[in-house]
């Protein structure tokens, strides 16, 4: 279960270095091996996870009935974007220009522990998301999330 928040500089060839306290969890739980690709909801986002999870995800989603315009775009964006990544000797990962270009990842990015999976933000991109978040949590709350005592 991955949690926590982390404000990462890419180095100038785009590589992320993990953080060291995920580095012996996926070093036992998937070998250092991980996929990256666009997240499925948030444009400016991408999906970091390991292989395994990664590839029930991948299943699932090509599972849908390609007829369908919206799975094409979900299996492009998820199946179509990802590549396979392991950290090297120092940890770091590289993030494809490709994918950093579309989602506005330069220097300062944030990196979040999301249970399975980490998400990778830019961190402007991440702190306006949660500032429209905030503004509009009442508006949105689900019944689900009304239910749920914090």
């Amino acid at each position: 279960m991955f949690f926590g928040e982390t404000a990462i500089n890419l180095d100038a060839k785009g590589r992320l270095a993990i953080p060291m306290r995920y580095r012996e969890s996926l070093a036992e739980q998937c070998d250092n091996r991980m996929v990256l690709t666009y997240s499925a909801f948030d444009s400016g986002s991408l999906w970091l996870q390991p292989e395994q999870t990664w590839e029930r995800v991948r299943d699932e989603v090509m599972a849908l009935p390609s007829f369908n315009p919206n799975h094409r775009a979900l299996q492009r964006r998820l199946v179509g974007s990802a590549t396979a990544v392991e950290p090297d000797g120092s940890g770091r990962i590289l993030l494809p220009p490709s994918l950093r270009q579309v989602t506005g990842l330069e220097k300062r990015v944030v990196m979040l522990g999301m249970g399975n999976r980490f998400e990778i933000w830019n961190e402007n991109t991440l702190n306006a998301k949660r500032i429209e978040e905030e503004s509009n949590m009442d508006e949105q709350a689900s019944d689900e999330m009304a239910s749920l005592v914090l």
